[in-house]
């Protein structure tokens, strides 16, 4: 279905639809986008797919906001992608980092994981902050954002003045040594291995 719609050329429509429709619909076109932007996002980032989605960031609906995120998660697994994020959503994706909703916490950690794997990525979200908001989703043993958390607090471990600020919290990481989750230990000791890295 996702190749279909991509061969029709509907994602610009689509992308332009998410500002007029209503909410409900709304909903069925960030689902409808996500599936197909796993494939291919090039037409989407063409149409300024992430300036839209960015305000849907802030949208008043939990459903939206999760859902927007979560396509921009999709975006950010494409290398053109990546650097569209970088530039312009990480602020936003970190601030959504202390939403309400754990849905939307977890789709902004995803979404932000993958924005931060792209170094311009990982020194927008140390100036926006991101360290101490992921750092309280890493202590929550019940977030769905952890594994995300862990991923990304590594990745920004890799900068010195990441690693300085993250060097005071490894007990925090210390504890998701227990976590029942195999990936959640796993990233919690490379997230150890990196903090404690010394050039």
């Amino acid at each position: 279905g996702a190749v279909g719609i991509l061969h029709a050329g509907l994602i610009p429509l689509l992308v332009f639809k998410l500002k007029t429709e209503s909410d409900e619909i709304q909903e069925l076109i960030l689902d409808t986008l996500s599936n197909c932007l796993r494939v291919e996002a090039s037409e989407a980032l063409a149409t300024g797919a992430i300036t839209i989605l960015k305000e849907k960031l802030k949208h008043s609906s939990v459903a939206i906001r999760s859902k927007a995120a979560w396509v921009l998660l999709e975006i950010g697994t494409h290398p053109e992608g990546k650097s569209m994020v970088c530039e312009e959503v990480i602020a936003v994706l970190v601030s959504l980092l202390e939403d309400t909703d754990p849905e939307v916490q977890a789709s902004a950690t995803g979404a932000l994981m993958f924005a931060t794997v792209k170094p311009q990525g990982r020194f927008s979200a140390l100036g926006a902050a991101a360290i101490p908001p992921l750092l309280k989703l890493v202590a929550e043993e019940t977030s769905k954002a952890r594994l995300s958390a862990i991923k990304t607090l590594t990745m920004l471990a890799e900068l010195p003045e990441g690693r300085k600020t993250l060097l005071d919290h490894t007990d925090t990481f210390q504890q998701c040594l227990n976590d029942p989750c195999e990936a959640v230990k796993r990233a919690a000791k490379i997230a150890i291995r990196v903090i404690k890295w010394k050039p």
